[in-house]
């Protein structure tokens, strides 16, 4: 017990277990064993220790551990069949055929065949005893046992024998053998596998004759491949044999033997597969015809022979798969031509065949000679929106406008809002109700974008303008004319207008003033323009001209529409400032901020600042009405004045009419517009001015007014 104790505080616990083995203690092995090995060492220790006892004892012992089918099968596995042999008779003899099969095995492997049979057969199992004699070519041997104790695999033992007689090119005896295990069709197969057909042939005649065209067409196949002259001219030279003997069945079947395996010389294969239906029509009529047709066709088709299978069709009045054929192979004259003469009901079809073919070439101009819209949509397909367009102006303006539509959306929604408004400056906005999303949507994307309020943004403005000008034109022409859609565009043409105009009046000092005029009178359009960005720039182009108390009003009102964006609710705007006026309440909410963080906080430390100082007061100027003076509509009499069309302030006194009823302008913002325009000789108020000229009618007198 000491030396178990050092031995296992030094981890040597398996010297341990050795030392009591040599001992004979056992039980004290078997302890160590199953503490410091586990189960695999425990039952390792207890099948040695059953072994050292042997007999019943050891029954006894391998029944206490619940080990004796698992000691059964290691002692078989590792050759202790005496072990194994010892303890299935005494407890397991179920356990007998499995060990006797495991010794045999085994006994195979050491070459001990005599002792190794004994085991097969003690086993049960007298085939693989039968087995291990044919792989060792012991056929007296293997017959003996096969004979005697399993009659089955004789024939096996004969088919082995054959086998090797075969492989020693013992062809008769290899024959006879397989005769006697009766399995003729085997002797056929080794006969073809050594090319002697002769003798495959013979014995498929005496025993299998139902096999003999098979083995006989077999024949043939292997001459023609191996043909000197020519698999196409052996098969066509056999089946003028056949016609010339009669024989038009054997003909047929002679041509359609041949195909692309045995010749690349695609003449010689039509030459053969239409022989093969010439003469089925001839001879058997239109059914034998139909079915030699449908095996030639395809072929003919594979080897691009697609007029003579359309002929081959046509025989047997096969139109569609002949007009199907002449398409495939591209000539779409002639389908065209057996369709017209045949069944002109095929016309169309053929037509839309075309039309595909042409798309899926991607052949554009061809397909335009057929199907201009198809070319169109080819083209949208593609992406080639300018040759598109170019095609669909040469077939109209109601074709052009759906595909300046379509590549308007394309443009939008890849961000492009820009040149989707060029497209309408450039082909006209027709007043359709399909495009009117597509014009909101410029609209809106446009006046919500930011650095366009500099003089640099005059030509998207006046794009914009133009657009919307040439929208409203056509709408009042149309069936929606006077429809709230209408009204909002001209509102939105009125919007585009006032920011050409201050983008023109911002690169000219001189007109300062009139910027912050055109901003203020902006905001009586927030529910077009973005709220927070209206009161921005209207407070900043105040501020610029010192008209502090506006400017103090409108980024106050700036920074509290910058809350509720953050709050997302106009609820807790205070509106005071803007009672009896007409600048809107109820107003879009923007779902973003127009301007970054950075400008936002200097926007909260000028009011800050200016809300400290005593002279700026917290109210918007009255006019002459008693009135906020941007505002159209009068306090009290609720009279509405028109917008100037320079600075969208209303009309009161001094105005000038234009010819096209409810347009007029301040005189004095007119007379000064027109002024700083020659004195900078500015091209964008030469701009602006035109288009008054248009929108409004030519003005009254354009020389300077000053009375």
């Amino acid at each position: 017990r000491q030396a178990e104790h050092h031995l296992s505080e030094a981890g040597d616990w398996k010297t341990a277990i050795n030392m009591y083995r040599a001992n004979d203690l056992w039980d004290d092995a078997y302890r160590v064993a199953k503490s410091n090995g586990g189960p695999a060492a425990s039952k390792q220790v207890a099948y040695l220790w059953a072994k050292n006892l042997g007999g019943d004892s050891a029954v006894k012992l391998l029944t206490k551990f619940g080990l004796l089918e698992a000691a059964i099968d290691y002692a078989a596995e590792n050759s202790a069949f005496e072990f194994a042999f010892d303890l299935a008779k005494t407890a397991m003899k179920e356990k007998m055929p499995e060990i006797h099969l495991k010794h045999a095995m085994f006994l195979e492997d050491e070459g001990s065949y005599a002792e190794a049979e004994k085991e097969f057969i003690s086993a049960c199992k007298p085939k693989e005893a039968v087995l291990m004699y044919v792989h060792n070519r012991d056929w007296d041997a293997a017959q003996r046992v096969a004979e005697t104790h399993d009659a089955d695999s004789v024939s096996d033992v004969l088919v082995g024998q054959a086998r090797f007689a075969f492989e020693q090119k013992n062809y008769q005896k290899a024959e006879s053998y397989l005769l006697r295990a009766q399995r003729p069709e085997l002797a056929v197969n080794f006969y073809k596998e050594a090319a002697m057909w002769s003798d495959a042939l013979r014995v498929c005649k005496e025993y299998i004759p139902n096999k003999v065209s098979e083995v006989q067409s077999e024949y043939e196949q292997e001459v023609l491949s191996k043909s000197e002259h020519g698999a196409a001219g052996t098969v066509i030279d056999q089946g003028r044999e056949w016609e010339q003997a009669g024989e038009h069945l054997h003909a047929i079947d002679t041509y359609l033997r041949v195909t692309s395996t045995y010749t690349d010389d695609v003449d010689k294969l039509e030459e053969c597969w239409t022989r093969a239906t010439d003469i089925a029509f001839k001879f058997f009529g239109m059914e034998k015809a139909l079915e030699v047709t449908e095996i030639v066709a395809p072929r003919l088709i594979e080897i691009k022979k697609y007029n003579t299978a359309a002929e081959c069709y046509l025989n047997v009045e096969m139109t569609k798969e002949a007009i199907d054929v002449l398409m495939l192979g591209e000539e779409w004259n002639k389908a065209r031509r057996i369709a017209k003469d045949i069944d002109p009901t095929m016309l169309t079809y053929v037509e839309e065949e075309y039309k595909t073919y042409l798309k899926n070439q991607g052949q554009v101009e061809s397909l335009a000679g057929v199907d201009v819209i198809a070319a169109l949509d080819m083209y949208v397909e593609r992406g080639q929106w300018e040759k598109c367009l170019q095609k669909a102006e040469q077939q109209g303006y109601k074709i052009l406008e759906k595909y300046v539509a379509l590549y308007a959306s394309h443009l939008i929604k890849e961000g492009s809002t820009l040149k989707a408004l060029e497209l309408y400056v450039k082909h006209g906005a027709p007043p359709n109700p399909q495009n009117f999303n597509i014009y909101k949507r410029i609209v809106a994307e446009v006046i919500a974008a930011v650095d366009l309020d500099n003089p640099d943004g005059f030509r998207i403005w006046g794009h914009l303008r133009d657009m919307l000008y040439d929208l409203c034109e056509n709408v009042e022409k149309s069936s929606e004319s006077q429809s709230p859609d209408h009204e909002q565009f001209e509102n939105m043409l009125l919007v585009a207008h006032y920011y050409s105009v201050r983008t023109a009046a911002t690169a000219v000092s001189q007109l300062d003033e009139m910027a912050a005029k055109i901003s203020t009178a902006l905001l009586r359009y927030t529910d077009v323009i973005p709220a927070d960005k209206g009161f921005y720039e209207a407070g900043v182009h105040c501020r610029n001209v010192g008209w502090d108390n506006m400017a103090f009003v409108f980024l106050n009102r700036f920074l509290d529409l910058c809350e509720a964006i953050e709050e997302g609710s106009l609820d807790t705007l205070d509106n005071t400032d803007f009672q009896q006026t007409d600048i809107p309440f109820e107003v879009p909410l923007p779902d973003r901020h127009h301007l970054p963080e950075q400008t936002r906080e200097e926007v909260r430390e000028w009011v800050l600042a200016v809300s400290m100082d005593q002279k700026v007061e917290q109210e918007l100027p009255l006019d002459e009405r008693d009135t906020y003076v941007a505002s159209l509509v009068a306090v009290g009499t609720g009279i509405r004045s028109l917008p100037c069309v320079i600075s969208g302030y209303p009309v009161l006194r001094n105005k000038m009419e234009f010819k096209k009823p409810g347009k007029s302008s301040n005189k004095e913002d007119w007379n000064k517009f027109i002024m700083s325009t020659k004195m900078s000789s500015s091209q964008e108020c030469q701009d602006v001015l035109r288009f008054i000229g248009q929108w409004c009618g030519a003005a009254p007198n354009l020389n300077l007014s000053f009375n």
